[in-house]
């Protein structure tokens, strides 16, 4: 369903880091994953930093999109929630999910967001993601 995905960035918007303004995409089925959380296979918060825990978000996500035969290339939609009001944290979780395999899903519409308090105790990182599955 890759190419009934398409995204845009209008001239008068101003330019983005990476993500586009505005994600279309033609009828078909999405998935709607929970939350992401730096959750191991334990069922723990993994300890450690913001970095360590985005991390761990990256690659659960990946497992949950390759659940419904997606791939980052697929979202259409994301939102990255950082326990932090500190710009230059926030930007380094940014720059660090965006490097990662997950990379492809922070190319579409996209909000980063600081937030006071996640649902974990420990949790620093959560992505919510959106996707158009494949045919």
């Amino acid at each position: 369903m890759t190419e009934k995905i398409t995204r845009i960035n209008p001239e008068q918007l101003h330019a983005t880091p990476g993500y586009h303004h505005i994600t279309v995409v033609e009828a078909g089925r999405t998935a709607h994953l929970a939350g992401q959380c730096p959750i191991g296979p334990d069922g723990d918060v993994v300890p450690g930093s913001y970095l360590e825990q985005a991390d761990q978000v990256a690659a659960n996500a990946l497992v949950a999109l390759a659940a419904v035969n997606a791939g980052p290339h697929h979202v259409v939609r994301s939102v990255i929630y950082v326990k932090s009001d500190d710009g230059p944290t926030l930007a380094s979780v940014w720059a660090r999910l965006n490097a990662s395999a997950l990379g492809p899903a922070f190319t579409t519409a996209s909000t980063l967001l600081g937030v006071a308090q996640l649902g974990y105790p420990g949790q620093l990182v959560e992505v919510d993601l959106t996707a158009a599955l494949p045919d």
